[in-house]
């Protein structure tokens, strides 16, 4: 048993450079006690807006009611279908559940994993309400290709951006080319919270005033003691909205960081372990950085006994979790299902020392040379 460690991801390096920026939040927050609705929630939303390059960011609870709130601003509900990956999170799946409407799995690219409009321009239907690529890893989908299709089948599109901030696709942000995107800022994302957190960017002044009264209970944008629809009580607490302003500041720092790890471990892996395809044009946040491996639980468990932590983003596809599940009939999504049996996730943060990286992958070397 070695007694250096590499943690699959290590928050507290992450914090630990704007420690005093974050004491300094808290203490702002505690003396003007807005807890709730204070100023640092409209100084993030528009920070996080003019990051993002578009006109409006909502600050919500989580990113799973950021979905859920895209699509009911948006009109998609009970009888719809909404196209999304297989081997999406969960969440993604869940808030089309949620609307009422009915998540239809596309399989996905063998080489980046990621939903084509190739793959879903097949199963569009007349049911077919909204399409929701999903940015996975942080890679960002064709969203010039799913835009035509959208506009050409009359569909929402909603991009789930959940793990994709800072990244680009043709040097456009996520909701460039779309009618929103949504976020989460979970701890272990590159810009997390202190706790929950999620967001949704959009072009549109109607739809960020719908998702806003949506997400207040549905208040009247007028008048606050009138709720014109049936919303939901999530919000983006003052705390979390200013933990988030101070780590926006150093988001493309640590994004520039994050490619540098996965540079150096495309040099240095050996030839057995093939990181998912990464491709040119787009800038991707490096969220995760995913291999395709053989054996892979002899591999995890190797690693582990040398100090070296993994993870895994998602062994298991939407469509045959037990939530989902249709039965030895259902349409088989081979891709999702080989890529489930394969892939890891190798160790990544926003200030991964070099060192650890090298020690990964010599690690690595010595089990799969």
């Amino acid at each position: 048993m070695t007694e250096r460690r590499v943690p699959f991801f290590d928050l507290a390096a992450s914090l630990n450079p704007v420690k005093d920026q974050l004491d300094a939040a808290w203490a702002e927050v505690y003396g003007h006690g807005g807890w709730v609705g204070g100023p640092a929630v409209g100084a993030f939303e528009e920070a996080f807006a003019n990051y993002c390059e578009i006109n409006h960011c909502v600050g919500l609870a989580n990113g799973t009611d950021a979905l859920e709130l895209a699509l009911k601003a948006l009109g998609v509900g009970r009888g719809d279908e909404v196209i999304i990956p297989a081997n999406t999170f969960i969440a993604t799946a869940e808030a089309v559940s949620n609307v009422g409407a009915t998540p239809m799995f596309a399989d996905v690219d063998p080489a980046t994993l990621l939903m084509r409009p190739i793959d879903v321009e097949p199963m569009i239907t007349p049911r077919t309400a909204a399409l929701i690529p999903v940015h996975l890893y942080g890679q960002p989908c064709d969203m010039a290709g799913f835009a035509g299709l959208a506009e050409k089948a009359q569909l929402a599109l909603i991009e789930d951006a959940a793990q994709a901030h800072g990244s680009r696709c043709d040097g456009l942000a996520p909701g460039a080319l779309s009618d929103a995107a949504t976020f989460s800022f979970y701890p272990g994302k590159n810009l997390g919270a202190l706790g929950d957190g999620g967001a949704l960017v959009t072009r549109h002044d109607d739809l960020a005033e719908k998702v806003r009264s949506i997400s207040a209970h549905g208040r009247s944008i007028e008048d606050r003691y009138l709720h014109d629809i049936v919303g939901c009580n999530s919000r983006l607490d003052t705390l979390q909205a200013a933990f988030l302003s101070v780590r926006l500041t150093r988001l493309d720092e640590e994004n520039n960081h994050r490619r540098r790890v996965r540079d150096l471990y495309e040099q240095l892996l050996p030839a057995s372990v093939q990181l998912v395809k990464q491709e040119p044009g787009r800038v991707s946040s490096n969220h995760l950085i995913v291999a395709e491996v053989d054996e892979r639980e002899d591999f995890r468990r190797e690693l582990e006994t040398q100090g070296v932590q993994t993870g895994l983003h998602y062994p298991v596809p939407c469509h045959l979790q037990k939530a989902y599940f249709e039965g030895a009939n259902a349409p088989s999504k081979p891709v999702a299902e080989s890529a489930a049996r394969r892939i890891v996730s190798l160790p990544v943060w926003g200030q991964m020392p070099e060192e650890d990286v090298v020690f990964v992958c010599e690690r690595i070397g010595a089990l799969r040379r």
